[in-house]
């Protein structure tokens, strides 16, 4: 039933997806360019079109009353930015004991332009040796764009600069620049 309404929405406010997410049960998706809170609901309304049961990580403001809850029901897990807590291999663990588990990330880590991406994300899938798929909220064309997600090399630089060209392609809601990747 939410699969069937999140297609209607999605049809309704003339979104489409082009691609599809991998076969495999488990995978790490990152999702960008992060610019406006309306990411999470149309990056939300795809996941449940697509039938995907997806975990994401959020701020731990988002996780307090009154809205709490209904980021818990929906997958999320509290992260807490201001401590440093092995984020990485905690992740990691999560994918050793669920066979099922798969994450969605932002991979700027905010909504605000940045110089920087965060890496956590491609040491997760290398140490969890699991596919990353890049997903674009591409706001131009009203296309959720999921291209065929690819392993990790032992050439990070390579794998980093194919994911920035792969966003630079996308048009956020709101306009952003897409920073080299600089180790």
């Amino acid at each position: 039933m939410f699969q069937v309404f999140c297609k209607f929405i999605l049809k309704l406010s003339g979104w489409k997806i082009s691609g599809s997410l991998p076969t495999d049960h488990q995978f790490l998706a990152i999702v960008g360019p992060h610019t406006s809170n309306w990411d999470f609901v149309i990056g939300v309304l795809a996941r449940g079109a697509l039938g995907a049961k997806i975990n994401f990580l959020g701020k731990h403001q988002l996780f307090i009353p009154p809205w709490g809850w209904f980021f818990k029901a929906v997958g999320g897990t509290p992260v807490d930015r201001r401590k440093s807590n092995n984020l990485v291999d905690g992740v990691v663990q999560l994918y050793h004991s669920n066979p099922n588990f798969s994450l969605a990330l932002a991979p700027e880590g905010t909504r605000s332009p940045v110089k920087r991406w965060k890496t956590g994300f491609y040491h997760i899938a290398t140490k969890a040796q699991v596919p990353i798929v890049t997903v674009g909220l591409d706001f131009g064309h009203k296309t959720v764009v999921i291209p065929e997600g690819f392993q990790t090399t032992d050439d990070m630089q390579h794998d980093m600069n194919k994911i920035i060209d792969f966003y630079r392609s996308i048009n956020g809601r709101h306009q952003k620049v897409i920073p080299d990747f600089i180790r």
